[in-house]
């Protein structure tokens, strides 16, 4: 009998490259990348810390702080002073940084429609509800980004 576990997880693995390849797709279509699409839509819920944005994605500062200073020079999105940490900058998406998120995010909402055209809501939610289940078991306290933008 297969151990179902790791067959889920090789499928998770799979479906996350096939979406990152669509992601990208959708990204491109605004002039963006996957990368930049991700940093914008975690900061769109308001100012985070650069070190704070990398734990909510998930990947390294340093990655996320080379994201970020793109986003600046193309006015997508501003530094701001941090009140509780002077060298950690709060990372902010400008009026023009939010059109393009909203952009992208409209052209992904289409997609979403047309991927999950035929599939029951209710199955979407379970799945979700598992993969949520799964992410609570496997997460860390270092993985908690905690709810404030301060570092």
């Amino acid at each position: 009998m297969p151990d179902e576990m790791a067959l889920l997880v090789a499928d998770v693995y799979e479906a996350a490259g096939l979406l990152r390849r669509s992601g990208e797709a959708v990204a491109a279509e605004e002039g963006q990348t996957q990368a930049r699409w991700q940093l914008l839509s975690v900061v769109s819920a308001g100012p985070l810390s650069v070190a704070r944005a990398a734990r909510r994605l998930g990947i390294s500062r340093q990655g996320v702080q080379r994201v970020a200073n793109d986003l600046v020079r193309e006015e997508l999105a501003v530094f701001e002073a941090n009140p509780d940490h002077r060298s950690s900058p709060l990372l902010s998406l400008t009026a023009e940084g939010q059109e393009t998120l909203s952009r992208i995010t409209a052209r992904a909402a289409g997609l979403n429609g047309t991927l999950t055209a035929g599939i029951p809501p209710g199955e979407i939610a379970a799945a979700r509800a598992l993969l949520r289940r799964l992410i609570g078991r496997l997460r860390t306290p270092e993985d908690d980004p905690g709810p404030g933008p301060a570092d």
